[in-house]
């Protein structure tokens, strides 16, 4: 007789998250969701200078992305940036009241949520490991 293996653990795939957020209650309030979710670490950055401080230190596993910060007005630009680190690039989500202000080439890099919404759904899809981008589109439509 065979005997099962047991079941691989599934890898969280959010370990460490980086929340680029400049008010101080949403982001409270998003980093309590995305802890309950089951994410590692959650790192508040209100600026875009803090958010390019902590990218030096260390490579998270998700970014989310206001598109209005007090230091820019251009918060999507992280997503720019973060594409430049390699193929395994964090899962990118936007959060902002300001959809319309992304430009249709960054938000092919990953889930537009439109404020106020849901913190439960920005963690299902960042928990669900399901890419939202252009390849990832490009790859379902292949299949």
């Amino acid at each position: 007789m065979a005997k099962n293996k047991p079941a691989k653990p599934k890898k969280n795939p959010m370990q460490r998250v980086l929340l680029v957020e400049d008010d101080p209650v949403l982001a409270l309030s998003l980093e309590a969701a995305l802890i309950d979710g089951g994410a590692g670490e959650v790192i508040i950055c209100s600026s875009m200078a803090a958010t390019v401080a902590e990218l030096e230190k260390a490579r998270p596993d998700a970014i989310i992305l206001d598109v209005h910060l007090t230091d820019r007005d251009d918060g999507w630009a992280l997503a720019e940036l973060v594409s430049l680190l390699g193929p395994k690039r964090p899962r990118i989500a936007f959060s902002t009241g300001s959809p319309e202000d992304i430009p249709a080439s960054v938000k092919e890099m990953g889930a537009v949520f439109e404020k106020p919404y849901d913190p439960a759904q920005l963690v299902e899809v960042l928990m669900s490991g399901n890419k939202t981008g252009l390849i990832a589109r490009l790859r379902s439509a292949l299949r």
